[in-house]
């Protein structure tokens, strides 16, 4: 049966809810045979069952192997292990391709080296060199030795590159034609190709050293007169290429300025050595938004949500130590000022809302500044500039949201005086969160660091510490 992608953005989940129902009915019909005593209770069990695996194989059989790889990812491990048992062994690579790098390591751990050896066999020099790191070594390089010379060197030339570099995510499957023949004699050598690779917008136009000479679009090819060279009808001006060693970051980022769909990628000599592909910059934009959300959270790195415990725990540990020793600061730093408290108790009350404003302001400056630098909009030099914006920002909130709190307290506690240092500690504690949001991220990426993790957790304990020191501080100089 022929493989489709969901139509429409629910049918994943009916497939996912299928899936599910199908596991939960195989095992209460299980159940309830196992406990009915019958005659031939074997025959039926083993019926039962049979029917059962065939209606799953039939639903899977179905499917796109990225949208098994998604039900994949939402099954606990006792179910994903079966029905990834249960998947047609032709779809393993490329539902190994598909799943998240926490989840993938989970179904290899299943298979022995000749079910590796075969699902990773039929896949592109690209696609396997995505995969290679998680395979164990001596599988990998059994593979490698079955390929044929110019695929070796590709797997091997794919490999080499560090990871998110152009030359990491390049593939190698393409069209390229010379410049001194017709559009005629372009066309009879495309209709002995099966098919095209995916994403062909355009042919690259080589010389006999295979140096990039220009691109021929499909539509030069279709719209020209078949006796027109291909020299005359290619493009060689203002052509976009990267080299293998560019940043795949900026590449994704001239996908998406240019609406590009394919960009040959070539050495300093101009050798044509692959090309990139909208698809590979739509996963790599995936993935740093992913990257980026758990970075923000102190998440060191994507995580099964079906992990075992222990490997959650390792995940997670680092800056919740953190966390707790910034925590341990701002319970200090409410203990230096015990005695305000005990002689107004109005204080603890309130000094919550100070902390709780100057985080989430923190928090939505942090966002902004680790987006810019992101999208390549922040250099240094645009520091204080930067800086004296969001002072001003955190200036103007401070007076008109200090002021409302102010207001509130001074109703509630009939204190006028009250009043105004909530209003004060408000302004004071937004101008620190709006410092700190600009700054820690800039520092961070000054050093080599990824600016956005843990930044969630810095700011909050800044601003919660911060906020107690100023409202109490001023509580203390001022009220009593």
């Amino acid at each position: 049966m022929t493989e489709q992608k969901p139509r429409d953005p629910d049918a994943l989940h009916r497939h996912l809810r299928d899936v599910k129902e199908l596991l939960s009915r195989q095992q209460l019909v299980e159940d309830l045979v196992h406990r009915q005593r019958m005659p031939h209770q074997k025959l039926v069990e083993s019926i039962t069952h049979k029917q059962n695996l065939a209606r799953l194989r039939r639903k899977l059989d179905q499917l796109h192997p990225a949208d098994i790889a998604h039900i994949l990812e939402a099954l606990p491990l006792t179910e994903r292990r079966y029905v990834w048992d249960l998947v047609r062994a032709e779809k393993d690579g490329d539902i190994l391709l598909e799943v998240s790098d926490a989840v993938r390591a989970t179904l290899i751990e299943t298979m022995d080296p000749d079910e590796i050896r075969a699902a990773v066999e039929t896949l592109d020099a690209d696609e396997l060199a995505d995969l290679a790191p998680d395979l164990p070594p001596e599988v990998m390089q059994e593979v490698i030795d079955s390929l044929d010379q110019e695929e070796q060197e590709q797997v091997r030339a794919a490999m080499s590159y560090p990871e998110g570099t152009v030359g990491a995510l390049m593939d190698f499957d393409m069209v390229t034609v010379r410049e001194d023949v017709t559009l005629e004699v372009v066309l009879r050598y495309l209709r002995r190709f099966e098919a095209l690779p995916d994403h062909t917008d355009k042919l690259f136009v080589i010389d006999r050293e295979e140096r990039l000479r220009g691109v021929l679009t499909l539509e030069s090819l279709l719209i020209n007169e078949p006796e027109t060279l291909v020299s005359e009808a290619m493009k060689a001006r203002s052509l976009v290429t990267f080299a293998p060693n560019d940043d795949a970051c900026g590449a994704a980022k001239a996908f998406e300025r240019y609406d590009l769909v394919s960009v040959p990628v070539i050495d300093a000599e101009r050798h044509l050595i692959g090309r990139i592909t909208v698809a590979e910059m739509v996963d790599q934009i995936r993935e740093e938004s992913e990257a980026e959300i758990f970075s923000h959270a102190g998440l060191r790195e994507e995580e099964d949500i079906f992990a075992p415990v222990i490997r959650s725990v390792k995940n997670r540990w680092a800056w919740l130590a953190i966390n707790l020793v910034t925590a341990f600061a701002a319970s200090r730093v409410i203990g230096l000022f015990e005695g305000s408290i005990e002689k107004l108790v109005a204080l603890a009350a309130l000094m919550p809302i100070i902390a709780g404003i100057g985080g989430n302001a923190g928090n939505q400056t942090i966002t902004l500044i680790v987006r810019a630098i992101a999208m390549g909009q922040v250099e240094p030099s645009a520091l204080w500039r930067l800086l004296g914006k969001e002072l001003g920002v955190a200036l103007i909130n401070g007076l008109i949201w200090g002021g409302v709190v102010g207001l509130l307290a001074w109703w509630l506690y009939l204190s006028p005086s009250l009043g105004l240092v909530m209003t004060a500690a408000m302004i004071l504690n937004l101008l620190l969160a709006a410092t700190a949001g600009v700054l820690i991220p800039l520092i961070r990426q000054h050093f080599g660091r990824d600016p956005a993790l843990g930044s969630s957790v810095l700011i909050t304990a800044l601003t919660d510490s911060g906020g107690f020191f100023i409202f109490l501080g001023l509580a203390t100089v001022f009220l009593l």
